[in-house]
């Protein structure tokens, strides 16, 4: 985005880029940059605050107004709100399952989950009128069971004409974590990403099926499945040490 600021500059386009993270901002040297405090992906703060979501943005649009340069890169001076923990926040209810040996119980679990979570999960679509689960297309039981099927060792092919199975995968794994948080986050709390993401990664099936299929597929021989499962299914800061 650094380069691509530069170029639309050279063509007397302005423009302001939110930064996530600084050194790799002041290593590229953007026209215009506003360093935000914010975790990866969130961009203008927590999502659904749109007083907090508009100060960063009139923050960001200020640096138009600035005449030094070539580089500017600002730093908003407050954190999210929302990195909090909220002590009226309760995870949702997952009884463990007992299966025949870890991998089949982990994928039993997995699968389980996703009907566990229903009721959870309707609550915050009809809170919100959203959701961010359907990259895959497939229900989210399907989906479960497909990223289970890869858990279990059976590298199913593609469910859908066109998109390949390690593709398909990497939607799917998506998908789950989307249900997941969302189903987690329903309800009249409001519990911060780092209590939603330990719950996930720490207490679930679900994160704990992801971890060992991430350590298991970077031993692929199919280069784009262990592209995908190093790069694109567990976040940086909760890969696990070796």
């Amino acid at each position: 985005m650094s380069a691509l600021g530069h170029y639309l500059e050279e063509e007397g386009i302005a423009t302001v880029a939110i930064s996530l993270i600084r050194p790799q901002t002041e290593n590229t040297k953007p026209p215009r940059a506003l360093w935000v405090p914010f975790e990866l992906g969130r961009p203008f703060g927590p999502p659904s605050d749109l007083t907090f979501q508009k100060r960063v943005i009139l923050a960001a649009l200020r640096l138009l107004e600035r005449e030094t340069g070539p580089t500017i890169i600002a730093d908003f001076p407050d954190d999210d709100p929302r990195a909090t923990p909220d002590p009226a926040w309760r995870p949702p209810f997952i009884p463990a399952a007992v299966a025949t040996g870890p991998a089949d119980s982990l994928a039993a679990r997995l699968e389980a989950e996703s009907v566990l979570l229903r009721g959870a999960h309707e609550r915050w679509v009809a809170q919100h009128h959203r959701t961010t689960v359907g990259l895959s297309g497939l229900p989210i039981g399907e989906c479960a069971r497909y990223v289970a099927d890869w858990l279990r060792g059976r590298a199913p092919p593609s469910p859908r004409e066109g998109f390949s199975a390690p593709l398909i995968f990497r939607f799917a794994v998506d998908d789950v974590k989307a249900y997941w948080l969302e189903a987690a986050a329903a309800g009249a709390a409001k519990p911060s990403s780092r209590q939603l993401g330990d719950w996930f990664w720490n207490e679930t099936a679900a994160g704990a099926a992801i971890y060992a299929l991430r350590a298991v597929l970077q031993g692929s021989e199919d280069e784009r499945l262990r592209l995908i499962v190093s790069n694109f299914m567990v976040p940086a800061a909760r890969v696990r040490a070796g």
